[in-house]
């Protein structure tokens, strides 16, 4: 299956990306590394910056249906960009009116509050997201990960890098097809 891992041009927890990008290339699938704008992307270790990565496909020129499933890795920066670019939370809303599995951690969830599609559902995330899930109307539980089937698709949420391997486990059953 083409997983789309989508994160801005700069912002992103390096091992948000890198650990779930791995375990999704390592059980079989095609993670896609998709941006607002192409070249590259700048990731971060924290406050520091890590690595570059090439952008495979720009999500103005892309499509949820070249798709399976989406990974939104955290990082405070990164969401925070997303959610001001329309085409990027267009594309994450569009995962959700399609019923596509959707996977998000640590501060990711704020694209999603921006796409409106928290509410009625049961999510983790960083802690300081609470009171945002909360008045986006979505519960919020503090839990290593935690998979909400609500309407048509499934949404796998965890609070951060420590949680990581709970995180990649959840969000391959789930992309599988499998019960959580």
């Amino acid at each position: 299956m083409r997983i789309a891992f989508l994160v801005a041009p700069q912002g992103a927890e390096q091992v948000e990306l890198t650990e779930p990008w791995k375990a999704a290339s390592d059980a079989g699938h095609e993670p896609v590394l998709v941006s607002t704008k192409p070249g590259k992307v700048q990731a971060f270790d924290h406050l520091d910056k890590g690595d570059t990565f090439e952008v495979d496909e720009v999500v103005g020129e892309t499509s949820v249906n070249r798709f399976g499933a989406l990974v939104l890795p955290g990082g405070v920066a990164n969401p925070d960009f997303l959610r001001m670019d329309d085409k990027a939370v267009a594309f994450v809303k569009d995962f959700f009116a399609e019923g596509k599995p959707v996977a998000a951690i640590c501060h990711a969830p704020w694209t999603l509050v921006e796409a409106d599609v928290v509410r009625g559902r049961v999510l983790t995330s960083w802690p300081s997201l609470r009171t945002d899930i909360r008045n986006a109307g979505g519960t919020w539980v503090d839990e290593q990960v935690k998979i909400c089937d609500h309407g048509s698709n499934q949404l796998v949420t965890s609070r951060k890098p420590d949680d990581l391997k709970a995180f990649c486990d959840a969000f391959l059953h789930v992309f599988a097809g499998e019960p959580g």
